[in-house]
C-alpha cells in the first residue's frame, strides 16, 4: 500500500531515502486489531532512530509502547511482535520476539504491530591475500556481514568467490558505518600499514592473526610510531577465541567466532544503556508506563510531576486529583 505522507512524500519514497542515507529505522504494520481501536489491519509506520513517526499505527494510547518498543528493536537489531491488550494489567511481558504491554484506554481495544528494524549490515574488513582471509570473508558472508578484502594483488575474478576486493591503496576511500569489525591477516605482508589503517577507522574489533612474538614485535612498532596504549588495546593479537585451531580454516572460524562474541556483547550494552538512560514513571490514571523523556502529557500538582500516556488520563487526573495522588507516578528506574 502507497501511504502518503505530508508534503506528497508516500511511505516507500521514504524507506528507499533513509535506505540510501543508511539511516536505521524500524517499520510497524499492525497486523490485527480488536475494536476500538483508531489503527487498522495493514496501517503502517517508520520509525527513525530519533524518534520521529511516520505513517499511523495506533492514537495516544498505543504510541508511546510502539516508541519505546522500536527502540529496543533498533538496539537489538530483531523484529517483534508487540501485543498491545487490556489484560497485561499494567504488567508487560517480555518474552521471545514476542511483547504484550497494557493497553490502557478507556476504549479496552488491542492491538498487534509487527516491528522490523532495518540496519546496514555489519562490515568485515579483511587485510590480506591468505587462504585465512579467503575462508574469513566466506564465513563473514554466510552470516550476513558486507565483506571488503584489501589485497595487493587484484586476483582474477574465478579467485574471488563473490567477494568485495578492494586495492590497498584504496583504503582512505573506504567509509566504515557504526559497525565495523577489522582483521588483519596480511602474514607480515603489510601489517604495520594495515593495523595504522585500521586504527584510524572507528572500528568495534580490530584483530591480528600473528603469534604473539610477531604480535608483540608489531604492537612495539606501533607505540614507537606514536600510537597510545589506547590505541594499542584496541588491538586483540592473537586474534580469535582458543579453539584449538590448527589449519587457516579452523583459525578463520576462531576469528569469527571472537567477532560474533564481541558483537552480541556490543548488543546487550545497547539494551542495558537503553534501560538505564530511559527512565519511566507510571500513570496515576491507568497504570501505564511513560518514557519521562518523550512522555507528551504531564502535569505538576502538589510539588510533584505526574506523567500520564494519553489526553484523557491527565483529563481524569485534573478532574479529580486527590483520587490519583497515592499512585507511584515518579520515574522507577534509570535514574
Amino acid at each position: 500500500m502507497g501511504w502518503r505522507l505530508s508534503g506528497g512524500l508516500r511511505l516507500d519514497e521514504l524507506i528507499r531515502d533513509l535506505e540510501a542515507r543508511g539511516e536505521a529505522f524500524v517499520i510497524a504494520t499492525v497486523v490485527r486489531r480488536q475494536p476500538p481501536v483508531s489503527a487498522h489491519v495493514g496501517d503502517r509506520a517508520v520509525i527513525t532512530a530519533d524518534g520521529r513517526i511516520y505513517g499511523w499505527v495506533g492514537g495516544g494510547c498505543a504510541h508511546d509502547l510502539i516508541l519505546r518498543e522500536a527502540r529496543a528493536v533498533l538496539a537489538s537489531r530483531r523484529p517483534r511482535l508487540l501485543r498491545i491488550a487490556p489484560e497485561a494489567n499494567g504488567e508487560d511481558i517480555e518474552e521471545e520476539a514476542r511483547t504484550v504491554a497494557t493497553m490502557a484506554c478507556p476504549s479496552r481495544g488491542e492491538l498487534e504491530v509487527f516491528l522490523e528494524p532495518w540496519v546496514r549490515e555489519p562490515q568485515l574488513l579483511i587485510f590480506g591475500e591468505s587462504p585465512l582471509a579467503q575462508a574469513l570473508a566466506v564465513f563473514g558472508q554466510v552470516l550476513g556481514y558486507e565483506v571488503t578484502r584489501l589485497v595487493q594483488r587484484m586476483p582474477s575474478p574465478e579467485e574471488t568467490s563473490g567477494i568485495r576486493l578492494t586495492p590497498l591503496e584504496a583504503m582512505p576511500a573506504f567509509s566504515p558505518n557504526d559497525e565495523l569489525y577489522v582483521v588483519v591477516a596480511s602474514m607480515g605482508h603489510y601489517d604495520e600499514e594495515a593495523l595504522a589503517a585500521a586504527l584510524r577507522t572507528p572500528a568495534r574489533y580490530i584483530g591480528l592473526v600473528a603469534s604473539r612474538r610477531r604480535a608483540q614485535a608489531l604492537l612495539n612498532f606501533l607505540q614507537q610510531s606514536g600510537w597510545s596504549e589506547a590505541d594499542l588495546g584496541r588491538i586483540r593479537a592473537p586474534a580469535g577465541l582458543d579453539l584449538g585451531a590448527v589449519t587457516q580454516e579452523e583459525i578463520a572460524l576462531a576469528v569469527m567466532a571472537e567477532i560474533m562474541q564481541e558483537r552480541r556483547r556490543a548488543m546487550a550494552e545497547r539494551m542495558v544503556s537503553l534501560e538505564s538512560t530511559s527512565p519511566r514513571a507510571r500513570d496515576p490514571v491507568c497504570g501505564m508506563e511513560v518514557e519521562v523523556a518523550t512522555a507528551r502529557y504531564h502535569v505538576e500538582w502538589g510539588g510533584q510531576r505526574f506523567y500520564f500516556c494519553c489526553a484523557h488520563c491527565r483529563q481524569a487526573f485534573l478532574a479529580d486529583p486527590a483520587r490519583y495522588t497515592p499512585a507511584v507516578a515518579q520515574p522507577e528506574r534509570g535514574q
